[in-house]
């Protein structure tokens, strides 16, 4: 059977994105390696094994395209409205709470925020198929 064990995303600045990640969602340096064209950097925290997989290409100073195929990330959080504001007190511009509904009933309630490189992150009230 196989298990996730992490995610891959390209970034530009690698302390600008340690930096978010740490302060958005308590991820941490798990490791780091770096090759002769680019580094790659582990970040995970207490809650999960799965991990985030930054990757800086040496001497790239262009942004890159998300293209129409990326979609998001999602975390979970016990207080979706104080992670809200968490963030929002922090600058990271986090969207406004949301609810989803289906067949009447409450499916999810969520926000997005947008790390430095510009990839979305859905946050989600833990709540139903989101634990």
């Amino acid at each position: 059977m196989a298990k996730a064990i992490h995610t891959m995303i390209r970034v530009l600045d690698e302390d600008r994105s340690r930096h978010f990640y740490a302060h958005a969602f308590g991820l941490e340096r798990a490791d780091r390696f770096t090759f002769p064209d680019f580094t790659l950097i582990y970040l995970r925290n207490a809650e999960s094994d799965f991990e985030l997989e930054l990757t800086v290409n040496h001497g790239r100073t262009e942004p890159y395209s998300h293209g129409d195929g990326y979609g998001h990330l999602a975390m979970v959080v016990d207080d979706l409205d104080g992670e809200q504001r968490r963030l929002s007190a922090l600058g990271f511009e986090p969207t406004p709470v949301k609810e989803f509904m289906r067949d009447g009933a409450l499916m999810a309630r969520f926000f997005f925020v947008k790390d430095p490189d510009g990839y979305k992150i859905e946050v989600l009230q833990i709540h139903g198929r989101y634990r």
